[in-house]
């Protein structure tokens, strides 16, 4: 299970106004030629370059990906699927994290504070694809609760993250 708030920080060196600015331009437009990126954040090719693979060894930019569209590729049900478990071992919790890790309909994976132990964000074709998932779910460890709650209509959905500003001096 990887999960960045559980690993330690991979780098103490702190961002600078360009890294931000290079950080925000990728998150709207990774597909972007280093030179468009430069010009956009104010640097030539070569020091913009040398930036993003800093950023990328790092581990700041942790991959660049092409985002789709799920309803046209026939995976029109987004299901919010809250967990409870009866058992908070870490042997119960490493077989349900690999089991949920493994089941490709699950786009999202959190342990999460409060009354209930994860959510999940799962993403199927339709009603009787999510009844199949939920089947596998409940099979794969003892699980005290499962609720489930359907996405009627996506009003915001972004990728981007708030860069924050440069702190003051």
């Amino acid at each position: 299970m990887t999960d960045l708030a559980t690993q330690a920080p991979e780098s103490s060196r702190r961002l600078d106004a360009i890294d931000r600015k290079i950080l925000m331009v990728l998150q709207e437009d990774a597909s972007l030629s280093v030179a468009e990126i430069g010009d956009r954040v104010g640097l030539s090719s070569t020091p913009c370059w040398k930036r993003i693979q800093r950023l990328e060894a790092d581990g700041v930019i942790l991959r660049r990906v092409a985002l789709v569209d799920q309803n046209k590729i026939g995976l029109g049900l987004s299901v919010f699927v809250s967990v409870e478990s009866g058992d908070h071992s870490d042997v119960w919790l490493k077989k349900f994290a690999d089991a949920v890790s493994a089941m490709p309909e699950v786009m999202e994976f959190y342990r999460m504070a409060g009354d209930v132990d994860y959510m999940l964000r799962v993403v199927v074709a339709d009603m009787q694809s999510y009844d199949i998932f939920y089947k596998k779910l409940i099979a794969a460890v003892a699980l005290k609760n499962v609720t489930s709650r359907f996405a009627m209509e996506k009003i915001k959905s972004v990728t981007a993250l708030p860069v924050p500003p440069m702190p003051a001096a």
